[in-house]
């Protein structure tokens, strides 16, 4: 029944006397002090009040319930760090394995209309890019009244279209923004970042070397070898120091400048707001390459552009690309320098 216990016969009185040890028991109500069972230690001494005794072993419930006092915590921990990573700004969610940062750091906002990012360039290229870099010097022979141009004047005029070249571009840019909006400061950037733009540029101007000299080593087996530098290029680096100075100020510095600002700055930035960044890498590279109208240097010249904008989207800055498109320049005309 269920006022039947077993009596422990540790625990029975001297006024138990005619019952024997380990009988079973009826009490009378259910109000009545029920006898431990014989699975379960004694009950411990009670403690007399103001004095502290000293603590029992512990039984195994109540190891039982410290372990899951101490226990308690530690998961509660582990819940929260599986949460944060779980989390878009640390990747993807969790899925068993550590997350990886993007690649990209492209932000997907931008000053221009998405609509209008073909219609911008074709107005740079076509009223600024084709008259100022392939048609400046014929106009300056004629406004000279030359029927041509000697080395020294061929680079300061190109020199002069070119920075002119470099500010109409960014006027057309800031015009064409959405009202309200700057274009992007397109060389801002901490240096001391968690993808440094310095380790960048090294890596990528290493693989970019090594690409490019690859490339023309297949080119020149294929097709048989012939000479890619300009000679009129050649001639003026053979003019004057200040010629050489001039020939190195214009293709490390203000070449790569204007090239880097519209190619990556503008057109990979704005493409890769609305589709993949991949994508974005090669459509720019292919519209860098087609700029330069050579077919000579078409494989070199789609290397070095997507070279230049994997850098930039993994800095952010247009430091990177522009570093790497300066070295680059750099190398070829110290190549042909010697030559």
């Amino acid at each position: 029944s269920p006022n039947t216990f077993w009596r422990d016969p540790a625990l029975v009185g001297a006024g138990a006397g005619s019952e024997t040890d380990g009988a079973p028991v009826t009490l009378p109500s259910r109000n009545a002090p029920s006898c431990v069972s014989r699975s379960f230690p004694p009950a411990a001494p009670r403690r007399r009040p103001g004095r502290r005794s000293r603590p029992t072993p512990s039984s195994y419930p109540r190891r039982q319930t410290r372990s899951f006092e101490w226990a308690t915590p530690a998961l509660v921990l582990v819940h929260a760090q599986l949460r944060l990573l779980s989390l878009p700004a640390f990747g993807r969610p969790w899925d068993g394995q550590r997350p990886q940062p993007e690649l990209s750091v492209l932000s997907p906002a931008i000053p221009w209309e998405v609509d209008d990012i073909w219609r911008i360039y074709a107005g740079y290229f076509f009223i600024l890019h084709i008259p100022l870099s392939f048609g400046g010097l014929e106009v300056v022979a004629k406004v000279l009244q030359r029927s041509s141009l000697d080395s020294m004047t061929t680079v300061i005029s190109t020199v002069i279209l070119q920075l002119a070249e470099l500010t109409l571009t960014l006027a057309l840019l800031q015009y064409t923004a959405m009202p309200g909006h700057a274009i992007q400061p397109f060389y801002s950037g901490k240096v001391f970042t968690e993808r440094s733009w310095v380790k960048e540029t090294l890596l990528g101007f290493a693989v970019l070397m090594a690409l490019v000299s690859t490339t023309s080593i297949v080119v020149d087996k294929l097709v048989g070898f012939e000479d890619a530098y300009d000679p009129i290029l050649k001639e003026i680096l053979s003019e004057s120091p200040a010629s050489v100075f001039l020939c190195f100020f214009l293709y490390c510095v203000i070449a790569p400048l204007s090239e880097e600002t519209i190619y990556r700055g503008f057109l990979l930035t704005a493409l890769s707001s609305s589709m993949k960044w991949r994508d974005a890498v090669l459509i720019s590279s292919l519209a860098f390459t087609a700029a330069h109208l050579s077919c000579k240097s078409s494989i070199q010249l789609f290397v070095v552009g997507c070279i230049t904008g994997l850098a930039y989207c993994r800095t952010g800055t247009l430091a990177a690309s522009f570093t790497i498109h300066s070295l680059y320049n750099a190398v070829v005309l110290c190549m042909a320098l010697v030559s």
